[in-house]
């Protein structure tokens, strides 16, 4: 599906309302050491992107739509893992099940794995190897500053400079680490609102060159080390050969990030919002945001249209509650809303892919309403 047909608001004739018109009916119900995830391998080759991320206004259903299209990753034999990055998680809410800081496996009959991040425990496990606001890094980068003669160890790096907040940073890397784990097909990511999601996407950037500072002080100061040799009593001075290996495989892995998030074969960014003026605005200077980056939006999900679940899949059965847009008046004047954004948001549909998800009258949530959402993305 690759277009949106809108009809414009307060102009449709009453016997265009009538065909439209949507009945009614009741809905059915429907520890401190890391543990290691154990992963089956598939045979076959990966078919779609490696990689989906969810962005959009808050409240608009990224977590969902991220919850249903690992399910239905899964549920396929593909090694599949939903990663929260919002601060306000609720993918334990939507599976209704508890979701792990660290990627665990939730499901046993499908591979589907989640986590939950949760950068404040990463900190305090020693996970990030860079933070901010003076605190002292894991790994020794504290020990720098101290060297260096410095108050703020991460000034003596940074120059002063301004740096990413340590729960952020620390999302980024442990994202970085998901994202680059062998062990998993597809990684789906839900991501925090628009603005923590930008910053998000800078850290990449941000962290590259925080990287390649990092770096030269360490080189500068080799020499500093190769002079202390005899300062130990004929011990060896404390190498930082480790901590060089830490930042090696980081940034290796941001530029892996870098250019997958870059390729539409492998990355599919897709802008989550719902027929609403805000969200048509917020969603477009979403997109023209990642667009500064190269990051090509693949898909846009539209959430929540006042449509039958009948025009938008094939795949679901059942009977499923429907706004009458001929006797209820709130209903005709909610529809109108929705036309009047859809024709706003024309221009944001150009290009991209365009999913529809109607507008339930049950909560989406638990398996069997993840289900249907997932009929309505494939």
């Amino acid at each position: 599906m690759s277009g949106l047909d809108v009809e414009p608001a307060n102009e449709e004739s009453d016997a265009e309302r009538e065909d439209n018109t949507i009945e009614v009916t009741p809905t059915d119900s429907v520890g401190d050491e890391r543990e290691t995830v154990d992963v089956d391998p598939i045979d076959e080759p990966l078919e779609g992107p490696e990689y989906v991320l969810y962005g959009g206004k808050g409240g608009v259903g990224k977590t969902t739509m991220a919850a249903a299209t690992a399910l239905d990753s899964a549920r396929s034999g593909v090694r599949t893992l939903v990663v929260s990055t919002d601060p306000a998680h609720s993918l334990s809410d939507t599976y209704e099940c508890d979701i792990p800081a660290e990627p665990g496996r939730i499901r046993d009959d499908v591979p589907l794995y989640a986590a939950e991040i949760d950068p404040e425990a990463a900190i305090e496990r020693g996970q990030a190897i860079l933070v901010g606001d003076g605190a002292e890094a894991p790994g020794g980068l504290g020990g720098l500053g101290e060297m260096l003669g410095d108050e703020n160890p991460m000034d003596a790096i940074f120059g002063g400079g301004a740096m990413p907040g340590a729960d952020e940073a620390a999302a980024m890397q442990l994202l970085l680490e998901y994202l680059d784990d062998p062990r998993f097909d597809r990684v789906v990511v839900d991501t925090a609102p628009t603005g923590h999601t930008l910053r998000l996407l800078q850290l990449p950037e941000v962290m590259d060159s925080m990287v390649g500072r990092i770096m030269q002080v360490r080189q500068r100061l080799s020499g500093m080390f190769e002079g202390m040799k005899g300062m130990f009593g004929g011990e060896e001075p404390p190498t930082e050969e480790h901590e060089l290996e830490d930042l090696d495989v980081l940034r290796e892995r941001i530029e892996r990030l870098r250019a997958a998030l870059r390729d539409p074969t492998r990355t599919d960014f897709r802008i989550v919002m719902v027929p609403e003026e805000m969200s048509v605005f917020e969603s477009k200077r979403l997109r023209e945001q990642l667009q500064e980056f190269d990051i090509p939006v693949g898909t846009v999900v539209v959430n929540r249209v006042m449509e039958p679940l009948s025009d938008v899949t094939e795949d679901v059965d059942g009977v499923f509650l429907q706004p009458d847009l001929e006797d209820c008046a709130f209903c005709q004047r909610r529809w109108d809303v929705q036309q009047g954004a859809l024709m706003e948001a024309q221009e944001l549909f150009r290009g991209p892919d365009v999913r529809r998800v109607p507008l339930f009258a049950d909560e989406v949530r638990g398996e069997k309403m993840l289900e249907v959402v997932a009929a309505c993305l494939r």
